[in-house]
């Protein structure tokens, strides 16, 4: 039992000892009446975020929101990073160099999705 107790404190020694508040240098926040914001912030470890958005009238007439932002930052090792995007009804679309990149298409798949797009099916879809 005594042993337990030793390992818990120390667990929770370890868990608040990592703890250090990182200021906020900059922050900046406004919402218009028509849907539109903005919002930034600068903090102490160099990370700095910011995002602006505003609603947009669709083909369809309906509303729709509309949001672009970035954020950067400085990883542990003391690497930097960035990341872009974009979310809107086209959905959402990252930027980074830090972002994967897929394999490129096998050609028999490539092949058979342009075969697919010349020739629409004239049936209509069951649900």
């Amino acid at each position: 039992m005594f042993s337990k107790l030793i390992v818990f404190s120390a667990v929770v020694a370890l868990t608040l000892a990592g703890t250090t508040p990182v200021p906020i240098i900059s922050q900046s926040q406004n919402v218009d009446p028509d849907g539109s914001f903005q919002w930034a912030y600068q903090s102490g470890d160099g990370t700095v975020q910011e995002q602006a958005g505003k609603v947009v009238l669709l083909r369809s007439g309906e509303d729709a929101e509309t949001v672009q932002g970035s954020a950067s930052w400085v990883d542990p090792e003391g690497n930097p990073h960035q990341l872009s995007y974009v979310a809107d009804e086209g959905g959402y679309r990252p930027q980074s160099a830090d972002l994967p990149i897929g394999p490129p298409l096998p050609p028999l798949i490539a092949k058979a999705l342009k075969w697919i797009q010349e020739h629409p099916s004239s049936e209509s879809p069951e649900v």
